[in-house]
């Protein structure tokens, strides 16, 4: 039943993506985990492939449109992808599976990712709730591209991304707005292309490793998130993102909260 469940969730992780332009991953790793009982660092590897492809379809849409912005995606992508590379491909393999003791708490590798993911879904649900809210009165035209915040930010993105399998669009959207100026539509276009780079380096980077993956499972569920991401383009006609973003922001606080006493509470 949780497994059916899970793969009927792979919907809403395109829906979302097609819809926001953000929140993929953030839905991605809890259905993989809890659903469909995938180890979590398996599971940020299943993520970064499965929100990247869907991200590569996502982003057809709004570069037909003209709404991707490559020199902005450069500026902010390269040292992303780079971080995402060096963290997947060095850093995490080797880490030991337990690091460290608190109390009686035992902190292993898979117990540290999912309470930092549990983190990020908590900044990310502030972000959604309350960020977007002012970005669309942003004066695009008084102000120059901030280039060494933009990289700084595209850091900080790789190094989750890299860490917890997470694209990191709802970092993403904010900072291509409030630093580069882009347009709302555009800056939800290039985050894709951003998110779509840095999950598939990220994902390239495990195969470097020779990590296992279960190549039938993930043909079949981002199959499914490539459909919901179809249908997500298609509501953008007629559901506003920018009313729906903070209600999604509620869910994905309420969902890191959960995600912190379940991971707690087993250990």
């Amino acid at each position: 039943m949780l497994v059916f469940l899970g793969y009927f969730s792979a919907i809403l992780i395109g829906v979302t993506l097609g819809l926001l332009g953000a929140g993929g991953s953030i839905l991605s790793i809890p259905i993989m985990v809890y659903l469909m009982g995938i180890n979590p660092l398996l599971a940020t590897s299943y993520s970064l492939f499965i929100v990247g492809f869907s991200s590569i379809i996502g982003v057809v849409k709004y570069y037909n449109q003209n709404l991707v912005d490559i020199k902005i995606a450069a500026v902010f992508g390269i040292p992303s992808l780079l971080t995402v590379f060096v963290i997947r491909k060095f850093l995490l393999p080797e880490l030991p599976d337990y690091l460290f003791d608190i109390g009686a708490y035992t902190v292993s590798k898979d117990l540290a990712v999912m309470l930092l993911f549990s983190v990020l879904m908590m900044i990310a649900s502030i972000s959604m709730i309350r960020s977007y809210k002012t970005l669309n009165n942003i004066k695009l035209h008084t102000d120059r591209i901030r280039y060494l915040p933009t990289v700084i930010q595209g850091l900080i993105v790789g190094f989750f991304s890299g860490i917890v399998g997470a694209g990191g669009g709802f970092l993403i959207i904010p900072a291509l707005v409030l630093l580069c100026k882009l347009p709302m539509k555009k800056a939800v276009g290039t985050s894709l292309l951003i998110i779509a780079v840095n999950s598939m380096i990220g994902f390239g980077s495990d195969l470097l490793n020779n990590v296992y993956f279960d190549w039938k499972f993930l043909f079949y569920f981002t199959s499914i998130a490539v459909v919901g991401i179809i249908i997500g383009n298609k509501l953008t006609t007629k559901i506003s993102g920018d009313k729906l973003r903070p209600a999604f922001g509620w869910f994905v606080l309420v969902m890191g909260i959960y995600v912190v006493f379940k991971e707690l509470i087993q250990y």
